[in-house]
């Protein structure tokens, strides 16, 4: 699964595509990281930028709350259950089935915790691209009205999969990560062609190091806690 991730900037370039290759929200995502808070220790009901669509089927940058609460739900506690899909059930289970045909998001992390068993203990470790490059988890977005008249509540979940080679190391599920060629396809794609496209995904090359076990907590956040210790 994935419980926790950081986002922080600055974020300028994208060293997979040139400039003039980079989608038109690109630089308002860039932007919208590098004015906003920066995040190490990002848990379920923080409400974070993510990459959506709009009704008039253009790209559009949210904050949304993270852990997905579907639009037919009677209590937004649901979305405590839905901080991630798993990528095998996702176009069919019927907590995500109709967010995955229309309402796809691209949800930008600097990287992400995972918890090995160490001993009796777990030890947690920051899994990151090794150059620093900002990485695409592939995600779904919904919005709820408690009432009608209510304002909507945007929520999103983060599909996860199987290890790659580098993950695998530490834990037996993984973040969807997009490469940057499948972005726009993922966003307004139908659903049959997502559902490609996700089975076609392979971990990008990344790196992984131990870090401090204060972000257990979600109360802790700051810069240490994605710096690397040194384990016995």
């Amino acid at each position: 699964m994935c419980g926790r991730y950081a986002l922080f900037g600055p974020i300028s370039r994208h060293r997979q595509m040139p400039d003039e290759a980079l989608p038109d929200w690109w630089a308002a995502l860039a932007d919208t990281i590098n004015a906003r808070p920066m995040r190490f220790n990002v848990a379920p009901t923080d409400p974070m930028p993510v990459v959506g669509t709009s009704r008039e089927g253009a790209a559009k940058i949210r904050e949304v709350r993270w852990g997905l609460v579907p639009y037919w739900a009677r209590d937004a506690k649901i979305g405590h259950r839905a901080i991630n899909a798993r990528v095998e059930s996702v176009a069919e289970k019927p907590m995500f089935r109709e967010a995955f045909k229309r309402r796809r998001c691209l949800v930008p992390a600097s990287g992400y915790f995972e918890w090995k068993p160490a001993g009796a203990a777990k030890q947690p470790y920051f899994i990151h691209d090794p150059g620093g490059e900002l990485l695409m988890f592939a995600g779904l977005w919904e919005a709820w009205r408690a009432t009608k008249e209510s304002e909507p509540l945007y929520t999103y979940t983060i599909i996860v999969g199987p290890p790659g080679v580098v993950s695998g190391d530490i834990h037996d599920r993984a973040p969807v990560i997009l490469p940057a060629a499948t972005w726009a396809a993922w966003l307004f794609a139908e659903a049959a062609d997502a559902s490609a496209l996700l089975a076609g995904v392979r971990e990008p090359a990344l790196a992984y190091h131990p870090v401090s076990k204060a972000v257990g907590s979600p109360k802790n956040d700051a810069p240490g806690l994605v710096e690397p210790i040194q384990i016995d």
